[in-house]
């Protein structure tokens, strides 16, 4: 395929948007022609017959780069026609050479779908979609989090974070909204961006699209390259289940078929590392692995074959912990994640605040004698406020409820059953932590 494009070489584009216009020929595809016939032998072969425009369509090229390669095809007896299919086009079926040619082409790798974009064509889009193109102000914040309660000064820390597309810790006591922010922090971000499907880097075809973390939308242009789907800015979460491993490319040796890593997948868009500190790794060796993209924002990725490529590091990191980050890392580590902001636990002018704009959404009448009771009782020398408190409270007298089919409202009966029922639960959980 040729030389791999590293991300330092390559221009600097003017322009913020980008747009992945149609192959007018196999030559723009940046494909060869095999690689094509391999899709289009292992497809037929699971599906038994298509026509030529279904082949097209399933791997996301243009009828006509197609058509000619089927024609080919049949001509070398590897196809066969079942029956017309409409004006230039049949109805495909393997020959017996052609299911000997898909066995051949499945022994190198099962995967079948859209044609691959040459990694060189993803660097671009990298560069051209970049997080830092966008800069989202105050009301851009105010908007990603209008569901959420939260003081100024959180605004003050996130901000500029936001802005540097860097790296950013969010601390504090737990229940305070670190998480909650975290998840919602990619909504500041308005611009979609276009991602290809599967990459070809190398040689080997890499799976990059994932549904999971990806979030497709409906493209204004209808004539775009369709081996590349539109997607909201990209917001992948992991929490306590991550290790090193699941940093780099996962290969399947039985499918043989390479997917990118979680990192990878949130280029132009946020990676949260939740719950900080309490990974399977110790956050010294964790945060060696994001030494170099978080300075140099590049990283170094590991193909099957052994083949060493660099990629962009282009995302906000932001790390969610319960624990003060000088307690897990030193002022080098610390250094490198400009960004630090604690999550202080509310005030009970707050915690009533909270109460107050949350119980209509539960459609529950707000009631400031029955909330007195509640804090009187249950948090006056008791407990620490929690910003998540009033929220969880509600839930549990929705529960309570429904069980006892009445209407959900605060009273003592259902608020004591709820405090019974949350606050024994959770104390029971952190004194066995």
């Amino acid at each position: 395929m040729g030389k791999i494009i590293y991300a330092s070489e390559l221009p600097k584009w003017k322009e913020k948007k980008f747009y992945p216009p149609v192959p007018e020929d196999l030559d723009t595809t940046g494909l060869n022609e095999k690689l094509i016939e391999d899709l289009i032998f292992k497809l037929l072969h699971s599906q038994g017959v298509m026509t030529g425009r279904q082949i097209a369509d399933e791997i996301c090229l243009h009828f006509k780069i197609v058509e000619p390669i089927l024609l080919d095809l049949k001509q070398e007896l590897f196809l066969a026609y079942k029956s017309h299919a409409g004006v230039n086009d049949f109805v495909y079926m393997l020959t017996d050479q052609g299911r000997a040619k898909a066995l051949i082409a499945a022994e190198s790798t099962a995967y079948v779908g859209s044609a691959p974009v040459p990694f060189n064509e993803y660097l671009k889009s990298v560069e051209r979609q970049s997080i830092q193109n966008e800069n989202p102000g105050l009301e851009e914040l105010r908007d990603a989090f209008q569901d959420l309660v939260l003081e100024p000064y959180v605004f003050y820390t996130l901000g500029p974070a936001i802005n540097s597309g860097r790296g950013v810790f969010l601390y504090g006591p737990p229940g305070n909204g670190k998480t909650s922010i975290a998840k919602r922090v990619h909504k500041c971000f308005k611009d979609a961006i276009y991602i290809p499907k599967t990459l070809l880097i190398s040689g080997e075809l890499l799976k990059f699209y994932d549904p999971q973390w990806h979030k497709a939308v409906e493209s204004k242009e209808s004539n775009y390259d369709r081996r590349w789907i539109k997607i909201e800015r990209p917001a992948v979460i992991v929490g306590g289940e991550m290790d090193l491993e699941s940093l780099g490319i996962t290969y399947n040796p039985e499918t043989k078929i390479s997917e990118a890593p979680l990192q990878m997948k949130a280029n132009c868009g946020t990676f949260v590392v939740d719950d900080f500190g309490r990974q399977r790794i110790s956050p010294r060796d964790l945060l060696n692995r994001w030494i170099l993209p978080l300075e140099k924002r590049i990283d170094f990725l590991t193909l099957s074959n052994g083949i060493k490529f660099q990629v962009p590091f282009d995302e906000l990191l932001i790390f969610c912990t319960n624990i003060d980050p000088r307690e897990l890392l030193d002022e080098a580590f610390l250094r490198r994640i400009p960004y630090r902001g604690k999550l202080r636990d509310p005030s009970e002018e707050k915690f009533r605040h909270i109460m107050k704009s949350l119980a209509p959404k539960y459609d529950i009448a707000y009631d400031d004698t029955m909330v007195d009771f509640l804090i009187e009782n249950y948090f006056h020398g008791k407990r620490q406020f929690r910003s998540c408190h009033p929220r969880d409270i509600l839930e549990q007298i929705v529960n309570a409820s429904a069980y006892q089919r009445t209407q959900p409202r605060l009273t003592k009966n259902l608020i004591k059953l709820a405090a019974f029922n949350y606050f024994s639960v959770m104390e029971y959980n952190n004194k066995k932590g």
